[in-house]
């Protein structure tokens, strides 16, 4: 009956025309996610209830608790909160190396002051591929700040930078955070800009083993 609940809530929720127009515009990058994580289990970072692609993952978060900003942000535009089975820092997950199929991270990795060592983690954890969307900084709140140069990610992984202070710590376009995979010897294999038609992200894809391999 509790479950019979919920699905009827969610259908209420998707109802809304604001609602159905997200759900319309992100299906190209739904589509591309299932083509490339379709049939596999992987880990999402920080996924949420608008966000939800329709993959076999495991939630993973900072905070377990279902009362955060993000958490009464996503009821309040969908209706409802996606749980957290996982708790842990984006960029520290508690899996041994290659044991999950896919790592997912849907504008996420802005929020990681170290996004360096949020890929390295991410690589090292995915047995096949690392899936992220990226906001765009001109098709975001980000336009006009500069783009973060190369040397300044450098300079925070060589630091070890950490902190609980939640921004977009970095800002990219499509090449500049292409320049950084460049770097880091990650095999990309798909790149998409934009993400979906009128999307304020862009798709990369890397594959994970190949990465490793190269030495990332």
């Amino acid at each position: 009956m509790h479950e019979t609940l919920l699905v009827a809530h969610k259908r209420m929720a998707l109802a809304r025309p604001d609602r159905l127009r997200v759900r319309w515009r992100r299906r190209a990058t739904v589509r591309l996610a299932r083509q490339w994580l379709g049939g596999m289990r992987g880990v999402e970072i920080g996924g949420s209830a608008q966000n939800d692609f329709g993959l076999d993952v495991l939630n993973v978060d900072r905070y377990a608790a279902m009362d955060t900003v993000y958490k009464e942000a996503e009821r309040d535009a969908w209706g409802r909160a996606r749980p957290v089975d996982v708790v842990a820092r984006g960029d520290a997950l508690p899996f041994a190396d290659a044991t999950q199929d896919f790592v997912l991270a849907s504008h996420v990795i802005e929020h990681i002051p170290d996004p360096i060592a949020a890929l390295r983690e991410w690589v090292r954890v995915a047995r096949r591929y690392v899936f992220l969307v990226v906001p765009h900084r001109d098709r975001t709140f980000d336009r006009g700040r500069p783009l973060t140069p190369l040397a300044e990610l450098v300079e925070r992984h060589e630091a070890g930078l950490q902190s609980d202070e939640d921004r977009h710590w970095t800002v990219w376009v499509g090449e500049s955070f292409l320049e950084l995979c460049r770097h880091l010897d990650l095999a990309v294999v798909d790149y998409r800009d934009p993400d979906c038609r009128g999307g304020n992200g862009f798709v990369v894809v890397i594959d994970a083993a190949a990465s490793r391999r190269f030495g990332a």
